[in-house]
């Protein structure tokens, strides 16, 4: 009876371990975007290969505030392919951030936690008040 109930086990754990599944797994799940300028470059991306053997469906991603918009693939992930969640930051808000998506999908951990992190530095400002804006115009040398 112990040799039946030992040989069940171990079957019943190889078919466990057998199901097909997607895994989603992610360059790195923390981006930082340094030390930045307001109104820098707001895009940032979070790299991920689908290492398992069905296809990865991302359901859905959500950013922590309405600053930080995520835009996953549509489409699903074929195993063996690459693809990228873009991460959009509102840079026009001053101060250190540290933001979270939350992506959805059909894994068997279905939740992952991704974060962006930075600090924006503020524009000078002019004694008018107004932020100093970038000047295109070269002036000469004298």
């Amino acid at each position: 009876m112990k040799k039946l109930m030992s040989i069940l086990s171990m079957v019943l754990f190889m078919a466990t371990i057998s199901v097909a599944q997607a895994v989603m797994t992610i360059e790195k799940v923390e981006l930082d975007y340094g030390t930045i300028e307001q109104g820098s470059e707001p895009l940032r991306e979070f790299k991920f290969k689908n290492t398992g053997t069905e296809p990865l469906i991302i359901k859905n991603a959500k950013g922590s505030c309405g600053c930080t918009v995520p835009e996953p693939p549509k489409e699903p992930i074929m195993p063996g392919q690459s693809n990228k969640i873009s991460v959009r930051y509102d840079t026009n808000r001053p101060g250190p951030f540290t933001k979270t998506i939350t992506v959805t999908t059909n894994e068997a951990v279905d939740t992952r936690i991704l974060t962006i992190k930075g600090d924006v530095k503020a524009k000078p400002v002019q004694p008018d008040g107004v932020p100093a804006q970038k000047s295109n115009v070269l002036t000469p040398k004298e």
